[in-house]
Protein backbone atom coordinates (compact mmCIF):
# COMPACT_ATOMS: atom_id res chain seq x y z
CA UNK A 1 0.00 0.00 0.00
CA UNK A 2 1.27 3.47 -0.91
CA UNK A 3 0.10 6.78 0.52
CA UNK A 4 1.51 10.00 -0.86
CA UNK A 5 -0.21 13.30 -1.58
CA UNK A 6 0.99 16.20 -3.66
CA UNK A 7 -1.94 18.66 -3.56
CA UNK A 8 0.26 21.46 -2.20
CA UNK A 9 -2.78 22.70 -0.29
CA UNK A 10 -3.13 20.28 2.63
CA UNK A 11 0.01 18.74 4.14
CA UNK A 12 -0.33 15.13 5.30
CA UNK A 13 1.65 12.74 7.45
CA UNK A 14 1.30 9.07 8.24
CA UNK A 15 0.12 8.18 11.69
CA UNK A 16 -0.66 5.13 13.72
CA UNK A 17 -0.08 1.91 11.80
CA UNK A 18 -3.00 -0.33 12.66
CA UNK A 19 -2.33 -4.04 12.81
CA UNK A 20 -4.42 -6.11 10.44
CA UNK A 21 -4.49 -8.99 12.89
CA UNK A 22 -5.48 -7.18 16.09
CA UNK A 23 -8.10 -9.10 18.03
CA UNK A 24 -11.61 -7.76 17.46
CA UNK A 25 -10.61 -5.41 14.68
CA UNK A 26 -13.47 -4.74 12.21
CA UNK A 27 -13.24 -6.26 8.77
CA UNK A 28 -14.92 -5.79 5.39
CA UNK A 29 -17.34 -2.89 5.16
CA UNK A 30 -17.00 -2.20 8.88
CA UNK A 31 -13.27 -1.60 8.44
CA UNK A 32 -13.93 0.75 5.52
CA UNK A 33 -16.53 2.69 7.49
CA UNK A 34 -14.20 3.02 10.47
CA UNK A 35 -11.39 4.37 8.32
CA UNK A 36 -13.62 6.83 6.47
CA UNK A 37 -14.97 8.08 9.79
CA UNK A 38 -11.39 8.67 10.95
CA UNK A 39 -10.56 10.61 7.79
CA UNK A 40 -13.64 12.81 8.17
CA UNK A 41 -12.66 13.55 11.78
CA UNK A 42 -9.83 15.76 10.49
CA UNK A 43 -9.59 19.10 12.34
CA UNK A 44 -9.99 21.00 9.06
CA UNK A 45 -13.64 19.88 8.97
CA UNK A 46 -14.47 21.05 12.50
CA UNK A 47 -17.63 23.13 12.16
CA UNK A 48 -17.86 22.39 8.45
CA UNK A 49 -20.67 20.60 6.63
CA UNK A 50 -19.96 17.59 4.47
CA UNK A 51 -21.62 14.70 2.72
CA UNK A 52 -20.06 11.46 1.52
CA UNK A 53 -21.59 8.42 -0.10
CA UNK A 54 -19.80 5.32 -1.43
CA UNK A 55 -21.64 2.74 -3.51
CA UNK A 56 -20.90 -0.30 -5.59
CA UNK A 57 -21.06 0.75 -9.23
CA UNK A 58 -22.77 -2.50 -10.17
CA UNK A 59 -26.16 -2.58 -8.46
CA UNK A 60 -25.64 0.57 -6.41
CA UNK A 61 -25.30 -1.04 -2.95
CA UNK A 62 -24.37 1.61 -0.39
CA UNK A 63 -21.09 0.88 1.40
CA UNK A 64 -20.87 4.16 3.30
CA UNK A 65 -23.10 7.18 3.80
CA UNK A 66 -22.58 10.13 6.08
CA UNK A 67 -24.30 13.48 5.71
CA UNK A 68 -25.24 12.35 2.23
CA UNK A 69 -28.78 13.76 2.29
CA UNK A 70 -27.78 17.27 3.33
CA UNK A 71 -27.89 19.91 0.59
CA UNK A 72 -24.54 21.52 -0.10
CA UNK A 73 -23.03 23.79 -2.73
CA UNK A 74 -21.46 21.50 -5.34
CA UNK A 75 -19.19 24.05 -7.07
CA UNK A 76 -18.05 22.41 -10.33
CA UNK A 77 -19.50 19.04 -9.36
CA UNK A 78 -22.58 20.69 -10.85
CA UNK A 79 -21.03 20.04 -14.25
CA UNK A 80 -21.80 16.36 -13.75
CA UNK A 81 -25.45 17.34 -14.09
CA UNK A 82 -25.14 19.69 -17.06
CA UNK A 83 -22.84 17.41 -19.04
CA UNK A 84 -25.00 14.31 -18.51
CA UNK A 85 -28.18 16.22 -19.36
CA UNK A 86 -26.57 17.72 -22.48
CA UNK A 87 -25.49 14.31 -23.75
CA UNK A 88 -28.97 12.98 -23.07
CA UNK A 89 -30.70 15.96 -24.72
CA UNK A 90 -28.45 17.00 -27.59
CA UNK A 91 -26.72 13.69 -28.27
CA UNK A 92 -23.03 12.84 -28.36
CA UNK A 93 -22.89 13.75 -32.06
CA UNK A 94 -24.29 17.27 -31.62
CA UNK A 95 -22.36 20.04 -33.37
CA UNK A 96 -22.73 23.79 -33.05
CA UNK A 97 -22.91 25.67 -36.33
CA UNK A 98 -21.80 29.18 -37.24
CA UNK A 99 -23.00 30.52 -40.57
CA UNK A 100 -22.70 33.50 -42.85
CA UNK A 101 -25.99 34.13 -44.63
CA UNK A 102 -27.46 36.68 -47.00
CA UNK A 103 -30.75 37.46 -48.71
CA UNK A 104 -29.01 39.68 -51.26
CA UNK A 105 -27.99 38.74 -54.80
CA UNK A 106 -24.46 38.80 -56.15
CA UNK A 107 -23.47 40.46 -59.41
CA UNK A 108 -19.90 40.39 -60.74
CA UNK A 109 -18.35 39.66 -57.33
CA UNK A 110 -20.44 42.35 -55.63
CA UNK A 111 -22.89 41.28 -52.93
CA UNK A 112 -25.74 43.79 -53.09
CA UNK A 113 -26.75 43.83 -49.42
CA UNK A 114 -25.80 42.64 -45.96
CA UNK A 115 -23.90 39.65 -44.62
CA UNK A 116 -25.36 38.02 -41.50
CA UNK A 117 -23.03 36.22 -39.10
CA UNK A 118 -25.23 33.81 -37.13
CA UNK A 119 -24.11 31.75 -34.15
CA UNK A 120 -25.74 28.96 -32.20
CA UNK A 121 -23.57 29.16 -29.09
CA UNK A 122 -20.39 27.40 -30.19
CA UNK A 123 -17.96 27.88 -27.28
CA UNK A 124 -15.10 26.41 -29.31
CA UNK A 125 -15.18 28.94 -32.18
CA UNK A 126 -11.72 30.38 -32.83
CA UNK A 127 -10.16 33.02 -35.05
CA UNK A 128 -9.06 30.37 -37.54
CA UNK A 129 -12.69 29.33 -37.98
CA UNK A 130 -13.72 32.90 -38.76
CA UNK A 131 -10.85 33.07 -41.22
CA UNK A 132 -12.23 29.92 -42.83
CA UNK A 133 -15.67 31.51 -43.18
CA UNK A 134 -14.11 34.54 -44.84
CA UNK A 135 -12.11 32.28 -47.12
CA UNK A 136 -15.28 30.48 -48.21
CA UNK A 137 -16.74 33.83 -49.24
CA UNK A 138 -13.58 34.78 -51.13
CA UNK A 139 -13.55 31.44 -52.96
CA UNK A 140 -17.18 32.04 -53.90
CA UNK A 141 -15.97 35.14 -55.76
CA UNK A 142 -17.32 37.80 -53.40
CA UNK A 143 -15.09 40.86 -53.43
CA UNK A 144 -17.38 43.68 -52.34
CA UNK A 145 -20.28 43.82 -49.89
CA UNK A 146 -22.39 46.92 -50.42
CA UNK A 147 -24.15 46.57 -47.08
CA UNK A 148 -22.72 45.74 -43.67
CA UNK A 149 -21.98 42.79 -41.42
CA UNK A 150 -24.90 42.05 -39.13
CA UNK A 151 -24.36 39.97 -35.99
CA UNK A 152 -27.09 37.46 -35.17
CA UNK A 153 -26.84 36.11 -31.62
CA UNK A 154 -30.59 35.56 -31.28
CA UNK A 155 -30.22 31.79 -30.79
CA UNK A 156 -29.71 32.63 -27.10
CA UNK A 157 -31.26 35.40 -25.05
CA UNK A 158 -29.39 38.55 -24.03
CA UNK A 159 -28.76 37.55 -20.39
CA UNK A 160 -24.99 37.31 -20.27
CA UNK A 161 -24.17 36.38 -16.66
CA UNK A 162 -25.60 33.70 -14.42
CA UNK A 163 -27.70 34.09 -11.30
CA UNK A 164 -25.59 34.52 -8.19
CA UNK A 165 -22.30 35.04 -10.02
CA UNK A 166 -20.00 37.41 -8.16
CA UNK A 167 -19.55 40.84 -9.75
CA UNK A 168 -15.86 40.89 -8.87
CA UNK A 169 -15.27 37.70 -10.88
CA UNK A 170 -16.37 39.36 -14.13
CA UNK A 171 -12.85 40.26 -15.36
CA UNK A 172 -11.60 36.70 -15.01
CA UNK A 173 -11.79 34.17 -17.78
CA UNK A 174 -13.69 31.56 -15.76
CA UNK A 175 -16.61 34.02 -15.47
CA UNK A 176 -17.00 35.22 -19.06
CA UNK A 177 -20.27 36.37 -20.59
CA UNK A 178 -22.46 33.88 -22.48
CA UNK A 179 -23.56 34.62 -26.03
CA UNK A 180 -24.74 32.61 -29.01
CA UNK A 181 -21.93 34.32 -30.92
CA UNK A 182 -18.69 34.09 -28.99
CA UNK A 183 -15.01 33.46 -29.58
CA UNK A 184 -12.21 31.58 -27.82
CA UNK A 185 -8.56 32.71 -28.13
CA UNK A 186 -6.96 29.38 -27.28
CA UNK A 187 -7.07 25.59 -27.53
CA UNK A 188 -8.63 25.39 -24.05
CA UNK A 189 -11.62 27.14 -25.66
CA UNK A 190 -12.04 29.88 -23.06
CA UNK A 191 -14.95 31.50 -24.87
CA UNK A 192 -15.64 35.19 -24.35
CA UNK A 193 -12.04 36.08 -23.53
CA UNK A 194 -9.08 37.74 -25.22
CA UNK A 195 -5.42 36.93 -24.62
CA UNK A 196 -3.33 39.89 -23.44
CA UNK A 197 0.36 39.43 -24.29
CA UNK A 198 3.14 41.59 -22.85
CA UNK A 199 6.65 41.91 -24.28
CA UNK A 200 9.31 43.84 -22.32
CA UNK A 201 10.78 46.95 -23.88
CA UNK A 202 13.51 49.29 -22.66
CA UNK A 203 13.99 49.10 -18.91
CA UNK A 204 11.73 51.60 -17.19
CA UNK A 205 9.50 52.02 -20.22
CA UNK A 206 6.04 50.47 -20.71
CA UNK A 207 5.95 46.93 -22.05
CA UNK A 208 4.53 46.30 -25.49
CA UNK A 209 0.97 44.96 -25.27
CA UNK A 210 -0.68 42.85 -27.95
CA UNK A 211 -4.16 41.34 -28.05
CA UNK A 212 -4.81 37.91 -29.54
CA UNK A 213 -6.91 37.82 -31.53
CA UNK A 214 -6.53 41.46 -32.51
CA UNK A 215 -9.70 43.39 -31.74
CA UNK A 216 -10.84 46.96 -31.33
CA UNK A 217 -13.84 46.25 -29.09
CA UNK A 218 -11.67 46.65 -25.99
CA UNK A 219 -9.21 49.36 -25.05
CA UNK A 220 -5.97 48.75 -23.18
CA UNK A 221 -4.75 51.00 -20.39
CA UNK A 222 -1.07 50.06 -20.32
CA UNK A 223 0.45 50.84 -16.92
CA UNK A 224 3.23 48.25 -17.09
CA UNK A 225 6.93 48.88 -16.57
CA UNK A 226 9.63 46.92 -18.37
CA UNK A 227 12.23 45.48 -16.00
CA UNK A 228 15.73 44.07 -16.32
CA UNK A 229 16.08 40.37 -17.21
CA UNK A 230 15.86 38.20 -14.14
CA UNK A 231 13.39 40.47 -12.37
CA UNK A 232 10.24 38.56 -11.39
CA UNK A 233 7.24 39.26 -13.63
CA UNK A 234 4.16 40.65 -11.92
CA UNK A 235 1.76 41.09 -14.83
CA UNK A 236 -1.82 41.85 -13.84
CA UNK A 237 -4.70 42.02 -16.32
CA UNK A 238 -8.12 43.20 -15.20
CA UNK A 239 -11.10 44.55 -17.11
CA UNK A 240 -12.90 47.41 -15.39
CA UNK A 241 -16.28 46.44 -14.03
CA UNK A 242 -19.08 46.96 -16.53
CA UNK A 243 -16.81 48.38 -19.22
CA UNK A 244 -14.48 47.51 -22.07
CA UNK A 245 -11.24 48.97 -20.69
CA UNK A 246 -8.58 46.40 -19.77
CA UNK A 247 -6.06 47.72 -17.26
CA UNK A 248 -2.65 46.06 -17.52
CA UNK A 249 -0.20 46.66 -14.67
CA UNK A 250 2.98 45.22 -13.16
CA UNK A 251 6.59 44.68 -14.11
CA UNK A 252 7.48 42.74 -17.25
CA UNK A 253 10.98 41.30 -17.51
CA UNK A 254 10.14 38.41 -19.83
CA UNK A 255 7.26 37.69 -22.20
CA UNK A 256 4.07 37.16 -20.22
CA UNK A 257 0.39 36.77 -20.91
CA UNK A 258 -2.98 36.52 -19.23
CA UNK A 259 -6.63 36.45 -20.19
CA UNK A 260 -9.40 39.00 -19.84
CA UNK A 261 -13.10 38.66 -20.44
CA UNK A 262 -14.70 40.99 -22.97
CA UNK A 263 -17.76 43.06 -22.24
CA UNK A 264 -19.65 42.01 -25.39
CA UNK A 265 -18.75 38.62 -26.92
CA UNK A 266 -21.06 39.22 -29.89
CA UNK A 267 -19.32 42.46 -30.86
CA UNK A 268 -15.93 40.85 -30.25
CA UNK A 269 -16.64 37.91 -32.57
CA UNK A 270 -18.09 40.13 -35.27
CA UNK A 271 -15.12 42.50 -35.08
CA UNK A 272 -12.65 39.65 -35.59
CA UNK A 273 -14.77 38.36 -38.47
CA UNK A 274 -14.80 41.74 -40.25
CA UNK A 275 -11.01 41.84 -39.93
CA UNK A 276 -10.88 38.36 -41.48
CA UNK A 277 -12.97 39.61 -44.43
CA UNK A 278 -10.58 42.50 -44.97
CA UNK A 279 -7.60 40.17 -44.82
CA UNK A 280 -9.19 38.09 -47.60
CA UNK A 281 -9.60 41.21 -49.75
CA UNK A 282 -13.35 41.51 -49.25
CA UNK A 283 -14.39 45.16 -48.99
CA UNK A 284 -17.42 45.79 -46.80
CA UNK A 285 -18.69 49.22 -47.77
CA UNK A 286 -20.66 50.02 -44.63
CA UNK A 287 -18.40 49.95 -41.60
CA UNK A 288 -21.16 50.18 -38.99
CA UNK A 289 -21.80 46.67 -37.68
CA UNK A 290 -25.45 45.79 -37.25
CA UNK A 291 -27.16 43.40 -34.88
CA UNK A 292 -30.39 41.48 -35.30
CA UNK A 293 -32.04 38.26 -36.41
CA UNK A 294 -31.24 36.98 -39.88
CA UNK A 295 -34.13 37.49 -42.34
CA UNK A 296 -36.23 34.44 -43.09
CA UNK A 297 -35.22 32.88 -46.35
CA UNK A 298 -31.59 34.03 -46.21
CA UNK A 299 -29.19 31.54 -47.76
CA UNK A 300 -26.00 30.27 -46.16
CA UNK A 301 -22.90 31.23 -48.12
CA UNK A 302 -20.34 29.96 -45.60
CA UNK A 303 -20.65 27.44 -42.75
CA UNK A 304 -18.52 26.15 -39.88
CA UNK A 305 -19.40 23.15 -37.72
CA UNK A 306 -17.83 22.56 -34.34
CA UNK A 307 -16.41 19.34 -32.96
CA UNK A 308 -18.97 16.87 -31.66
CA UNK A 309 -20.28 17.10 -28.13
CA UNK A 310 -18.50 13.82 -27.33
CA UNK A 311 -15.25 15.59 -28.20
CA UNK A 312 -16.20 18.90 -26.58
CA UNK A 313 -16.83 17.35 -23.17
CA UNK A 314 -13.12 16.53 -22.89
CA UNK A 315 -11.87 20.14 -22.50
CA UNK A 316 -15.18 21.00 -20.81
CA UNK A 317 -14.82 18.45 -18.01
CA UNK A 318 -11.05 18.02 -17.79
CA UNK A 319 -10.48 21.77 -17.42
CA UNK A 320 -13.81 22.54 -15.73
CA UNK A 321 -14.78 25.13 -18.33
CA UNK A 322 -17.72 27.16 -17.03
CA UNK A 323 -18.61 28.74 -20.34
CA UNK A 324 -19.08 25.35 -21.99
CA UNK A 325 -21.56 24.34 -19.31
CA UNK A 326 -23.67 27.46 -19.75
CA UNK A 327 -23.67 27.26 -23.56
CA UNK A 328 -24.91 23.68 -23.29
CA UNK A 329 -27.66 24.63 -20.85
CA UNK A 330 -28.98 27.32 -23.18
CA UNK A 331 -28.60 24.99 -26.18
CA UNK A 332 -30.78 22.43 -24.39
CA UNK A 333 -33.44 25.07 -23.82
CA UNK A 334 -33.32 26.13 -27.45
CA UNK A 335 -33.66 22.57 -28.74
CA UNK A 336 -36.44 21.39 -26.46
CA UNK A 337 -38.40 24.60 -25.84
CA UNK A 338 -37.21 26.93 -28.60
CA UNK A 339 -35.87 29.25 -25.90
CA UNK A 340 -32.13 29.76 -25.52
CA UNK A 341 -32.40 30.80 -21.89
CA UNK A 342 -31.10 29.56 -18.57
CA UNK A 343 -34.67 29.03 -17.34
CA UNK A 344 -35.64 26.84 -20.29
CA UNK A 345 -32.36 24.94 -20.31
CA UNK A 346 -32.41 24.25 -16.59
CA UNK A 347 -35.99 22.99 -16.87
CA UNK A 348 -34.91 20.59 -19.59
CA UNK A 349 -31.93 19.52 -17.48
CA UNK A 350 -34.22 18.80 -14.54
CA UNK A 351 -36.54 16.73 -16.71
CA UNK A 352 -33.72 14.64 -18.16
CA UNK A 353 -32.05 14.05 -14.80
CA UNK A 354 -35.30 12.93 -13.20
CA UNK A 355 -34.80 9.68 -15.09
CA UNK A 356 -31.29 9.32 -13.66
CA UNK A 357 -32.05 9.18 -9.96
CA UNK A 358 -32.40 12.92 -9.43
CA UNK A 359 -36.04 13.81 -8.76
CA UNK A 360 -37.03 17.34 -9.71
CA UNK A 361 -37.43 19.87 -6.89
CA UNK A 362 -35.11 17.88 -4.61
CA UNK A 363 -32.07 20.01 -5.51
CA UNK A 364 -31.39 23.47 -6.94
CA UNK A 365 -29.19 24.40 -9.88
CA UNK A 366 -29.45 27.97 -11.21
CA UNK A 367 -26.62 27.52 -13.72
CA UNK A 368 -24.81 24.67 -15.45
CA UNK A 369 -21.30 25.26 -14.19
CA UNK A 370 -21.68 25.41 -10.42
CA UNK A 371 -20.25 28.93 -10.31
CA UNK A 372 -23.31 30.21 -8.45
CA UNK A 373 -23.48 30.18 -4.66
CA UNK A 374 -27.22 29.46 -5.00
CA UNK A 375 -26.68 25.89 -6.24
CA UNK A 376 -27.58 23.14 -3.76
CA UNK A 377 -27.37 19.38 -4.15
CA UNK A 378 -26.69 16.30 -2.03
CA UNK A 379 -23.93 13.73 -2.20
CA UNK A 380 -26.62 11.07 -2.37
CA UNK A 381 -28.07 12.65 -5.53
CA UNK A 382 -24.66 12.80 -7.18
CA UNK A 383 -24.16 9.14 -6.30
CA UNK A 384 -27.50 8.29 -7.89
CA UNK A 385 -26.47 10.07 -11.09
CA UNK A 386 -23.09 8.34 -11.24
CA UNK A 387 -24.70 4.92 -10.84
CA UNK A 388 -27.51 5.59 -13.30
CA UNK A 389 -25.29 7.12 -16.00
CA UNK A 390 -23.53 3.78 -16.51
CA UNK A 391 -26.52 2.45 -18.46
CA UNK A 392 -26.50 5.30 -20.98
CA UNK A 393 -25.12 4.93 -24.52
CA UNK A 394 -22.95 8.02 -23.99
CA UNK A 395 -21.44 6.79 -20.73
CA UNK A 396 -18.05 5.73 -22.18
CA UNK A 397 -17.41 9.22 -23.55
CA UNK A 398 -18.62 10.83 -20.31
CA UNK A 399 -16.46 8.57 -18.15
CA UNK A 400 -13.34 9.34 -20.19
CA UNK A 401 -14.05 13.07 -19.99
CA UNK A 402 -13.61 13.02 -16.20
CA UNK A 403 -10.16 14.03 -14.90
CA UNK A 404 -7.93 11.03 -14.16
CA UNK A 405 -5.82 11.18 -11.01
CA UNK A 406 -2.09 11.68 -11.45
CA UNK A 407 -2.05 11.74 -15.27
CA UNK A 408 0.19 14.67 -16.31
CA UNK A 409 -1.42 15.49 -19.67
CA UNK A 410 -3.89 18.34 -19.09
CA UNK A 411 -6.42 16.76 -21.44
CA UNK A 412 -6.20 13.48 -19.53
CA UNK A 413 -5.49 14.34 -15.90
CA UNK A 414 -7.17 17.73 -16.04
CA UNK A 415 -7.82 19.14 -12.59
CA UNK A 416 -6.52 15.91 -10.98
CA UNK A 417 -3.24 15.80 -12.87
CA UNK A 418 -1.16 16.66 -9.79
CA UNK A 419 -3.15 14.72 -7.22
CA UNK A 420 -2.86 11.21 -5.76
CA UNK A 421 0.40 10.44 -7.56
CA UNK A 422 2.23 7.41 -6.25
CA UNK A 423 -0.93 5.87 -4.79
CA UNK A 424 -3.31 3.12 -5.98
CA UNK A 425 -5.59 5.94 -7.13
CA UNK A 426 -3.11 7.17 -9.76
CA UNK A 427 -4.42 6.40 -13.24
CA UNK A 428 -7.39 4.72 -11.61
CA UNK A 429 -9.73 7.43 -10.36
CA UNK A 430 -12.00 9.20 -12.84
CA UNK A 431 -13.68 12.06 -10.98
CA UNK A 432 -14.99 15.60 -11.27
CA UNK A 433 -13.50 18.20 -8.98
CA UNK A 434 -15.23 21.33 -7.74
CA UNK A 435 -13.69 24.30 -5.93
CA UNK A 436 -14.83 27.66 -4.64
CA UNK A 437 -13.72 29.43 -1.50
CA UNK A 438 -14.83 27.16 1.40
CA UNK A 439 -16.43 24.72 -1.05
CA UNK A 440 -14.91 21.57 -2.49
CA UNK A 441 -16.26 18.45 -4.14
CA UNK A 442 -14.89 15.28 -5.68
CA UNK A 443 -17.22 12.71 -7.22
CA UNK A 444 -16.63 9.86 -9.61
CA UNK A 445 -15.39 6.30 -9.98
CA UNK A 446 -12.56 4.21 -8.54
CA UNK A 447 -11.60 0.57 -8.95
CA UNK A 448 -10.96 -1.03 -5.56
CA UNK A 449 -8.13 -3.45 -4.76
CA UNK A 450 -10.51 -6.40 -5.11
CA UNK A 451 -11.29 -5.35 -8.71
CA UNK A 452 -14.73 -3.96 -7.90
CA UNK A 453 -15.67 -0.56 -9.30
CA UNK A 454 -17.01 1.90 -6.75
CA UNK A 455 -18.90 5.16 -7.06
CA UNK A 456 -18.20 7.98 -4.62
CA UNK A 457 -19.54 11.48 -4.13
CA UNK A 458 -17.98 13.89 -1.64
CA UNK A 459 -19.03 17.48 -0.90
CA UNK A 460 -17.51 19.74 1.77
CA UNK A 461 -18.70 23.27 2.62
CA UNK A 462 -18.02 26.01 5.18
CA UNK A 463 -14.54 25.02 6.31
CA UNK A 464 -12.24 27.84 7.37
CA UNK A 465 -8.98 26.40 6.09
CA UNK A 466 -7.61 26.34 2.58
CA UNK A 467 -9.11 23.67 0.34
CA UNK A 468 -8.82 20.28 2.10
CA UNK A 469 -7.75 18.32 -0.97
CA UNK A 470 -5.71 16.01 1.23
CA UNK A 471 -8.88 14.81 2.97
CA UNK A 472 -10.58 14.14 -0.36
CA UNK A 473 -7.51 12.30 -1.60
CA UNK A 474 -7.30 10.21 1.57
CA UNK A 475 -10.92 9.13 1.08
CA UNK A 476 -10.38 8.07 -2.51
CA UNK A 477 -7.06 6.33 -1.89
CA UNK A 478 -8.73 4.38 0.92
CA UNK A 479 -11.40 3.28 -1.55
CA UNK A 480 -8.70 2.25 -4.04
CA UNK A 481 -7.28 0.00 -1.28
CA UNK A 482 -10.65 -1.56 -0.40
CA UNK A 483 -10.64 -5.38 -0.49
CA UNK A 484 -14.26 -6.23 0.09
CA UNK A 485 -14.93 -8.93 2.67
CA UNK A 486 -11.18 -9.34 3.21
CA UNK A 487 -10.71 -5.65 4.01
CA UNK A 488 -8.82 -4.54 7.13
CA UNK A 489 -8.26 -1.11 8.62
CA UNK A 490 -5.32 0.75 7.11
CA UNK A 491 -2.96 3.54 8.16
CA UNK A 492 -4.75 6.82 7.56
CA UNK A 493 -3.06 10.11 6.61
CA UNK A 494 -3.96 12.84 9.10
CA UNK A 495 -4.27 16.27 7.44
CA UNK A 496 -2.75 19.12 9.42
CA UNK A 497 -4.03 22.68 9.52
CA UNK A 498 -3.82 24.30 6.10
CA UNK A 499 -4.13 27.96 7.02
CA UNK A 500 -6.86 30.34 5.96
CA UNK A 501 -8.74 30.24 2.64
CA UNK A 502 -7.68 32.48 -0.22
CA UNK A 503 -10.53 33.60 -2.50
CA UNK A 504 -8.08 34.03 -5.39
CA UNK A 505 -6.52 30.55 -5.22
CA UNK A 506 -9.12 28.29 -3.60
CA UNK A 507 -10.75 27.74 -6.98
CA UNK A 508 -10.42 25.04 -9.62
CA UNK A 509 -6.70 24.70 -10.23
CA UNK A 510 -7.17 25.17 -13.98
CA UNK A 511 -8.84 28.52 -13.31
CA UNK A 512 -5.79 29.72 -11.42
CA UNK A 513 -3.31 28.03 -13.82
CA UNK A 514 -1.79 25.97 -10.98
CA UNK A 515 -2.37 22.57 -12.60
Amino acid sequence: MRWRFTSGVVAVLLVGLVSGSAQGEPTGQDALRQDLDRILAAPALNGAHFGLVVRKAAGGEVLYSRGATGRLNPASNGKLLSSAAALETLGAGHRFTTEVLTSARTAGGVLLGDLHLRGTGDPTLREADLNSLADQLARAGIKVVTGRVVADDSWFDSVRLGTGWAWDDEPYYYSAQISALTLAPNADFDAGTVLVQAQPGAVGKPAQIRLSPATSVVTVDNRTVSAAPGTPNSLSVEREHGGSKIVVTGTVAAPAEDYSTVDDPTAYTTDVFTKALAAKGINVIRKDVGRGATPAGAKAVATHSSMTLAELIVPFMKLSNNMHAEALVKAMGRKEKNQGTWAAGLEVMSQKLAGMGMPANAYRMVDGSGLSRFDLITAEQLGNLLVSAQSKPWFAAWYESLPIAGKPDRMVGGTLRNRMKGTPAEGNVHAKTGSLTSVTGLSGYVTAANGEKLVFASLMNNYLTAKPSGIEDAIVVRLANYRGAADRSLPIPAPRSAGTPNPHTDLECTWTRTC
